[in-house]
């Protein structure tokens, strides 16, 4: 199996790290690769007694990670038994170790909190790390399954263009139609004083819609047979984009759009997407 062509997927143990195994098949089915199930094995670092021992000899951390990795592997024959599973048992601690497996990928997918995930936090602090790390597309699995579109947030940033790749790609894979959304700021509407007098809002509105089909052409040009319908929303990005993905079987965003600074690895937007969508969120960062 070449591991250029796999789809790689991080396991803990959690049942979200199950559901993100099932997920990481059907993306690894739809792409034609295999999968690679990767479990990060810290103890041996620590310096931790990993094997049997004489009072439990069917026992040890290496057993029960040898069992995470079973279970993983079984659901990903549930799933879709004609995708080749290799499962992967690593040192090291989990965030490195998933980024290691990351580049010699084409995507990685994660749950969105795993088993030492606290009750006061949205997203697992190894898929926030990841995340922001990554330079391969990140897929993190939250929320709820469901028909409907695949949504993409346009803001013409460099991230954005990457962004649009990768929807395009996942809306004909799955067969569902792409909602290209460009979230704006109308002057006449969202300011508290008055704009200026020569303002045109029709305007202004007709030069988003210009930039947001611009920013779709070429790929739609390169993948014709998708379903592409644009919307331009008044508002703050973040917020429509959270609530739009109430009606989306998956997000796709920038890691980082117009506003980011050059220390921050996440973008405000990816990050409220990933604590607050109601479906999986896919991410993607611009690496040239």
């Amino acid at each position: 199996m070449s591991e250029q062509a796999m789809v790689a997927v991080g396991v803990d143990g959690s049942a979200t790290a199950l559901e993100a195994v099932r997920e990481a098949t059907r993306e690894a089915a739809w792409r034609g690769c295999g999968l690679r199930i990767v479990h990060a094995f810290i103890w041996p670092l620590m310096h931790v007694e990993t094997g049997a021992s004489e009072a439990v000899p069917e026992g040890g951390l290496r057993h029960d990670a040898e069992r995470i990795l079973a279970e993983a592997t079984a659901a990903a024959k549930a799933a879709n038994g004609r995708v080749e599973v290799r499962a992967d048992l690593v040192t090291g601690g989990p965030a490195g170790v998933l980024l290691a497996a990351a580049r010699a990928a084409q995507l990685l997918v994660l749950g969105d909190r795993g088993l030492g995930g606290f009750a006061g936090l949205l997203l697992g602090s190894v898929a926030v790390e990841v995340t922001a790390h990554c330079t391969t597309p990140v897929l993190v699995v939250r929320g709820e399954g469901r028909p409907g579109p695949v949504v993409l947030g346009v803001d013409g940033s460099a991230g954005s263009a990457a962004a649009v790749r990768e929807a395009f790609t996942e809306a004909r894979q799955r067969d569902a139609e792409l909602l290209a959304v460009r979230v704006w700021h109308d002057a006449a509407t969202t300011l508290s004083y008055s704009v200026p007098a020569l303002y045109d809002a029709d305007a202004a509105r007709s030069a988003e819609q210009h930039e947001l089909d611009a920013a779709l052409d070429a790929e739609q040009k390169r993948q014709p047979n998708v379903r592409v319908r644009t919307q331009l929303v008044t508002g703050r990005t973040g917020r429509e984009l959270v609530r739009l993905s109430e009606q989306a079987q998956l997000m796709v965003v920038g890691a980082r759009g117009r506003g980011g600074f050059t220390g921050l690895l996440l973008g405000s937007v990816s990050q409220q997407l990933l604590h607050h969508a109601a479906c999986p969120v896919l991410v993607v960062r611009h690496t040239s």
